[in-house]
């Protein structure tokens, strides 16, 4: 039995739908009970559970093979992170409760960096989870090229797209998404002892001057990117509605600066076989295929 978490976004229902296919028993862990008839009706045993209520996790991981945790995201933390350390507290309270047969997390790339941002969130949670009776795989995927779908709709109607990410020319570690669900499906199907922790990124490295071509290419027209100065980026989240738009620039000076990347430069992390034009391409004809 892999009880998944998060199974109503995209990354948890691939990795369920994956385990389904490969013949897998799945218990399908919802926060609306709402939202699991389809999961039901797909054969999966079906539990619901807040990833901040330790009790009804315990309940929910209870008896599993394996556990599939998928933090919420969370773009606008308040200060100290305490969404994070909820979650947090509430799964290693459960895994040491329910004593499951191992479990998987998804982090993040920089979730090992020391300076304050963001990604620090992944950080808490890796901690928390960190000395658990319980082996765990703990899985840090890359940039995902699918952020480029907020880039769809300016790309096809003015042929340019905006760009946190500077230089242009700058490649930074990106990743399909569905390449993070393949391969939680294939980690949470092996075995290992301990504690290890798994990165991965695409088949290359992706710079925003790439993701213009992959939209050029696709879409059959020039489009090119254009930076976001850098002093406007606080006044245009907060008029977004962010409140605490700090660690986000964090964030984003972590990347272009290159303190959030792997150890290694991803010498020794898993390679996806999806190529940043294969996600835009997909993306593309999504929305095509929409309207």
């Amino acid at each position: 039995m892999y009880a998944i978490t998060g199974v109503t976004g995209r990354i948890g229902g691939d990795v369920a739908r994956r385990l389904l296919a490969a013949g897998k028993s799945v218990r399908a862990i919802v926060r609306d009970r709402k939202k699991a008839e389809p999961w039901a009706a797909l054969g999966c045993e079906i539990a619901t559970a807040d990833l901040r209520d330790a009790r009804a996790l315990t309940a929910a991981f209870q008896g599993a093979t394996a556990v599939f945790i998928l933090p919420p995201p969370v773009f606008d933390p308040g200060p100290g992170y305490l969404e994070a350390k909820a979650v947090a507290g509430a799964v290693a309270a459960a895994l040491r409760a329910a004593r499951p047969g191992k479990a998987v997390e998804l982090s993040t790339v920089g979730a090992d960096a020391v300076q304050d941002n963001l990604l620090s969130q992944h950080t808490i949670i890796e901690a928390a989870l960190r000395d658990l009776p319980v082996p765990l795989t703990v899985l840090r995927p890359a940039w995902f090229v699918d952020n480029a779908a907020w880039d769809v709709a300016p790309a096809r109607k003015t042929g340019v797209i905006q760009s946190f990410l500077t230089p242009l020319d700058r490649k930074i570690p990106m990743v399909a998404a569905k390449d993070v669900a393949a391969t939680v499906a294939k980690l949470i199907q092996e075995d290992w002892s301990g504690r290890r922790v798994v990165e991965l990124e695409g088949p290359d490295r992706v710079s925003p001057n790439d993701l213009a071509e992959a939209f050029a290419n696709t879409l059959g027209k020039p489009v090119r990117t254009e930076s976001v100065p850098h002093n406007t980026w606080e006044a245009l989240f907060r008029s977004q509605g962010m409140k605490n738009p700090i660690p986000r620039i964090r964030m984003l000076d972590g990347f272009n600066e290159g303190w959030l990347d792997f150890p290694d430069s991803g010498e020794n992390a898993i390679k996806g076989p999806t190529s940043a034009e294969d996600v835009i391409a997909e993306l593309i004809l999504g929305r095509q295929g929409e309207g």
